[in-house]
């Protein structure tokens, strides 16, 4: 054994505390048969809402089957919700940011079109980028595989006229064909819920949208209407939700006697939601979750294109019997009527069945 010899090119290698297979085996490096070397690296920078990070993990698929050599980076303000397959997870702070400063990148992938984002994606070093930089001090598209992306963030009228999803158009920012490439989650599988379903059908029902977004609220009455429906059916309604859903989500139970465990960390709600057969949802970071963990979903939806979500034929998108004009706007400006109003709970009802015997 050659204590002098250690491998800084290897994937498993850190240079300030002992790898992976040391602490496992306590094997050295110069006798390692885990050594794995390193080609180059790549960045990803998706900062974003954690629902974003999520639907961005397919691009993970093509980068380890034309890169399975180099390590990669993805910088975010969600670390948690990143696949623990992914070599470095960095939260974006000041450290960070002078960490991938100092680093020369094979490829730079930023699909955020924040300041911050393109600002770094401007001053970090790579080979080839792709996504966007700034540029006359704004953000701006790299090449031309962005610019469709670009227009459709910058002009109502393009972003409804758009016929791809947001998977087809990431994809082809950075130069690729989206191919069907599956969402990437990790989910804890020693977390334990004990629902008494007795083997009904459990339909997670994702009743929260964001403080920010009410122009999708779903009504109270609609809901405990649905809850219902399903308990008469012989389904097993499960309500979801984080902190801001708590008292409504506790409102329901009382009402309908519905199951509601309460709210948890991230990693226990994707592992709740695992138990899920179906899940009702707005456009939330639980419709997300329930994606990568290839539930059924159904996915009550007005002020989106609809065109913008892949759902990999594992669910409907429902929409209201009237047109919402209150095009991305997180407040309702329609002063004649409430879109929400006019999706019915036959409607979502009907989707849940058809989900389930499908």
């Amino acid at each position: 054994m050659n204590l002098t010899i250690y491998k800084s090119d290897c994937k498993h290698f850190l240079g300030y505390i002992p790898c992976k297979p040391h602490k496992l085996y306590g094997v050295h490096c110069d006798e390692c048969e885990h050594y794995s070397k390193v080609e180059g690296n790549i960045l990803i920078i998706k900062l974003g809402a954690i629902g974003d990070v999520i639907r961005t993990t397919p691009l993970l698929h093509r980068l380890w089957a034309e890169f399975p050599n180099h390590r990669i980076w993805w910088l975010t303000y969600s670390p948690d919700i990143i696949p623990a397959s992914v070599d470095r997870v960095l939260n974006f702070d000041a450290e960070s940011v002078e960490i991938l400063k100092s680093i020369k990148f094979d490829l730079l992938i930023n699909l955020d079109k924040d300041l911050q984002a393109c600002a770094l994606a401007s001053s970090v070093q790579s080979t080839v980028k792709r996504g966007f930089i700034m540029g006359n001090a704004v953000p701006a598209p790299i090449d031309e595989l962005a610019q469709g992306k670009f227009l459709t963030g910058l002009f109502d009228d393009v972003s409804k006229a758009n016929t791809k999803s947001y998977l087809e158009e990431i994809f082809e920012i950075c130069g690729w064909k989206f191919a069907g490439e599956e969402y990437i989650m990790d989910c804890d599988p020693t977390v334990k819920w004990e629902l008494h379903n007795q083997g009904k059908p459990v339909i997670g029902l994702n009743t929260g949208c964001g403080a920010r977004w009410v122009s999708r609220l779903w009504s109270d009455a609609n809901w405990v209407a649905l809850i219902e429906k399903l308990q008469d059916a012989g389904y097993f309604p499960l309500l979801l939700g984080g902190k801001q859903e708590h008292e409504k989500n506790e409102f329901f139970a009382s009402k309908t006697n519905c199951a509601y465990l309460g709210y948890f960390s991230l990693p226990n709600f994707i592992s709740l939601v695992n138990h899920c057969d179906t899940v009702v949802s707005a456009v939330t970071m639980g419709m997300h979750i329930a994606m990568g963990l290839k539930k059924n979903l159904v996915l009550m939806n007005n002020i989106f294109n609809p065109a913008e979500f892949e759902l990999y034929g594992r669910g409907e998108i429902v929409m209201p019997s009237k047109p919402c004009e209150c095009y991305f706007s997180p407040k309702c400006k329609n002063t004649e009527y409430f879109c929400m109003d006019y999706l019915s709970v036959d409607a979502i009802f009907q989707a849940v069945r058809r989900t389930i015997n499908s």
